[in-house]
């Protein structure tokens, strides 16, 4: 038996649990504290309610603005027009699954292309001065105004029998907001490595591509996986937003502004709706938080003091 799993049986035995053990329990762990954060925010929404009752408070919390928690939790089960047999909770459901598409289309591209920057920036030192002030800069167009700039130009895409449609100017702007974190944080994991175990691979006379490939990527991935998760989140709100400024169909952005339209008959349906994003935001941050555990399940744990 080797030094390393040696010492990794010690690990084991002295914490008394399998690391499948240590993992179930730390997801139960964070399960609790999960279910603990949404029964407070609900405390904390229901006490505002009732403080609003006594005194006046500087924002509205009337049922009309602030539904209870109750009413809200009905609106799923109310149909979503009237004498419709379809629920709202099946039209939020098919609206966050065909948004969860295009975000995931959007993260994929948008991914890739930091990927790409970043490797190109870290293998040419003139082209990270070149390019990173751009890739920064292209982070503080205002969404709203460059949404209906890239609609007018992709209308007018079109090769051979594909026509660019409002579908991939929305997936276009969830990559162009999913690139900037990965580029940036790629980067960084891609400089990771140490002088050491850099001079190592020169001396083994690796090339510039096998450097990339067996030392830098592995020694990326506490670095890529965060960056990845920025992605995600920032490919959903990039999908919700270009949605509603846009007015693409068929998404959960464009049912939070027709939900939005009935908030005076109906207000607990808006956040019905609202609910419906925040499921597309967790749904994102699960599939990348899967990936972790795919991908780092093999890598040395540090321990935490």
């Amino acid at each position: 038996m080797g030094e390393s799993s040696q010492v990794a049986v010690a690990s084991g035995s002295a914490t008394g649990r399998s690391p499948v053990a240590r993992r179930v329990r730390n997801g139960a762990v964070s399960f609790g504290w999960a279910i603990a954060g949404v029964l407070l925010a609900v405390l904390l929404w229901e006490l505002v309610k009732w403080v609003g009752t006594l005194v006046s408070l500087p924002f509205d919390t009337s049922d009309q603005a602030m539904p209870h928690v109750w009413e809200m939790i009905a609106g799923f089960g109310q149909p979503e027009v009237r004498g419709s047999d379809t629920t709202v909770l099946q039209a939020v459901a098919a609206a966050t699954g065909y948004s969860l598409m295009i975000a995931l289309c959007g993260f994929a591209i948008g991914v890739g292309i930091g990927l790409l920057l970043a490797i190109i920036m870290q293998r040419f030192a003139f082209m990270e001065r070149g390019m990173l002030p751009f890739v920064i800069a292209s982070q503080t167009v205002p969404l709203i105004a460059l949404a209906p700039l890239i609609v007018g130009i992709g209308n007018r895409i079109s090769v051979g029998p594909l026509q660019w449609g409002t579908t991939q100017s929305v997936m276009f702007i969830a990559a162009y907001l999913a690139f900037f974190p990965m580029s940036v944080g790629a980067l960084r994991g891609l400089k990771a490595p140490s002088a050491t175990a850099l001079e190592l691979m020169r001396s083994y006379a690796a090339t510039p591509r096998q450097t990339l490939f067996r030392l830098r990527f592995p020694a990326s991935i506490p670095y890529l996986i965060p960056a990845m998760k920025v992605s995600a989140a920032s490919a959903v709100v990039g999908t919700v937003v270009a949605e509603i400024s846009t007015g693409v169909r068929g998404g959960i952005g464009r049912l939070i502004v027709a939900y939005a339209r009935e908030a005076t008959s109906q207000p607990a349906k808006v956040y019905v709706a609202v609910f419906g994003a925040i499921a597309l935001g967790l749904i994102a941050a699960g599939l990348v938080t899967l990936l972790d555990v795919a991908v780092s399940r093999n890598l040395p744990k540090e321990e935490v003091a």
